[in-house]
């Protein structure tokens, strides 16, 4: 007869061997979690008739090179200031400027590899260079990096050829 522990051990082996499966995961653990072949998981809503919605997490074509069967911890989440349950990962938060200060924190830019090359690979697809948008927020005028990313994320570049994130200026209100 075998004891309680080896049989939860036998019970839990082929799924320790298969590694981190996106569509096993719960929906807590899903957002910035990387499965074992190195695809990022994302959450996605699946509609309901006549119920609420339902969220279920999925494997994306996002691969990550370096960091296979990682599960973001909830450390980084919160140093970070992103949310387990966002469903889809979009670009939309740079434009927030608290997002960005916390992104751009020591706590999570010195601490927590996923999420910041997650977010550096969406803001170089808006031709944004991350390490660039935390400097200038860092420096005296941190609107600026607002600015120059409801901008459409390029630079302007003045009529005498000079470069407008040079200026002291400040973004307007929206």
């Amino acid at each position: 007869m075998m004891t309680f522990p080896l049989l939860l051990l036998l019970l839990l082996l082929p799924s320790a061997l298969a590694g981190v499966i996106c569509e096993d995961l719960p929906q807590d653990l899903c957002a910035f979690a990387i499965s074992s072949s190195s695809k990022r998981c994302v959450l996605e809503t699946i509609p309901r008739k006549g119920g609420p919605t339902k969220y279920q997490c999925q494997t994306s074509e996002v691969v990550v090179e370096r960091m296979p069967g990682w599960i973001e911890t909830d450390k980084c989440v919160r140093a970070c200031g992103v949310d387990r349950n966002s469903v889809g990962i979009s670009s939309d938060s740079l434009l927030e400027p608290q997002f960005t200060e916390n992104l751009c924190s020591p706590a999570c830019h010195q601490n927590c590899p996923n999420i910041i090359d997650l977010y550096f690979n969406l803001a170089a697809a808006e031709d944004v260079f991350l390490p660039d948008l935390c400097k200038a927020r860092q420096g005296r005028n941190p609107r600026r990096s607002m600015l120059i990313l409801r901008s459409g994320f390029k630079t302007p570049v003045l009529a005498d050829g000079g470069d407008a994130a040079k200026l002291n200026v400040a973004a307007a209100p929206a």
